[in-house]
């Protein structure tokens, strides 16, 4: 059974991705995207002079260590990893 999946656009470190989900997922994407955006300027004014890509990965190390120190079940994080891996496959196919 195939889900009906909602357009949306999101809007990561000044870099607008088209993406799909389920209208079930919306609101934790968009708080997921507003988190991740949060910790790209807390990054910048902490640690000046890097580019967006440094910054994108000072989040993604801070994301998977606050996932690590909380008490995150092997099939949350399976999900999680999932969720993970979409974002990045959305990333390579905007900088190719």
């Amino acid at each position: 059974m195939e889900q009906n999946l909602i357009p949306a656009n999101i809007n990561i470190a000044d870099r607008i991705y088209r993406v799909q989900m389920s209208p079930d997922e919306e609101q934790t994407v968009r708080q997921s995207v507003k988190i991740i955006n949060d910790k790209i300027v807390e990054f910048k004014t902490r640690i000046p002079g890097k580019d967006m890509q440094d910054y994108i990965s000072m989040v993604l190390v801070w994301f998977v260590t606050e996932s690590s120190n909380k008490n995150v079940s092997i099939a949350d994080e399976s999900h999680l990893l999932k969720k993970l891996q979409q974002i990045e496959s959305l990333i390579d196919a905007e900088l190719k």
